[in-house]
């Protein structure tokens, strides 16, 4: 954000579960929703790696900023996207390998896990030979946003040529909590 006052020029960040149209539908009818419901959230993401992944830069918490910032970013952006800010943030477990915690957002309370170690797959996954795993409720209910992944960062690139894309000083708030929650290992 300095360097975009000292040169005049723009910076322009991927936030592509911000383009999902899930997503999009999701933020419109929790913003519909009544301000002074508080919505229960479970974010469960696993996506297997090997040991290339603790080998290369992705592995390297100075480099990568571990699995809150590689891998969870994304996702902490959506959920504050679409049910306000941070209130409260509690980190319960922070490895190379797997994150956990919990958030008071706005309009949601957050239980939240992240993990690349394939032990943490539940048994369904693992018998189906599956390496990645992820769900999302809310209030109970499944939600799911799986499909439509594959085209979201060219989206973004298009959308940043056009002039559209979104700007450093959106992402700030996804940034401060993933700092907190390295700080909080």
């Amino acid at each position: 954000m300095e360097i975009e006052k000292e040169t005049g020029g723009e910076v322009f960040t991927i936030l592509q579960l911000r383009l999902h149209p899930a997503i999009i539908a999701l933020k419109e009818k929790i913003a519909a929703a009544p301000t002074d419901k508080k919505h229960t959230v479970n974010l469960q993401y696993i996506t297997s790696r090997g040991h290339w992944y603790h080998t290369s830069w992705k592995g390297d918490m100075e480099k990568s900023g571990g699995i809150a910032t590689n891998i969870g970013v994304h996702f902490f952006d959506m959920l504050l996207w679409v049910f306000g800010a941070v209130k409260e943030n509690r980190v319960t477990e922070h490895t190379a390998q797997t994150a956990s915690g919990q958030l008071e957002l706005e309009r949601a309370n957050v239980n939240w896990m992240l993990s690349i170690d394939t032990n943490t797959l539940p048994d369904e996954a693992k018998v189906a030979g599956k390496r990645t795993f992820r769900t999302l409720t809310i209030d109970g209910e499944g939600f799911e946003f799986s499909d439509g992944f594959t085209e979201l960062h060219t989206k973004s690139y298009e959308e940043i040529l056009k002039g559209n894309g979104f700007r450093i000083r959106e992402t700030k708030a996804a940034i401060e909590l993933v700092h907190q929650i390295r700080g909080n290992k």
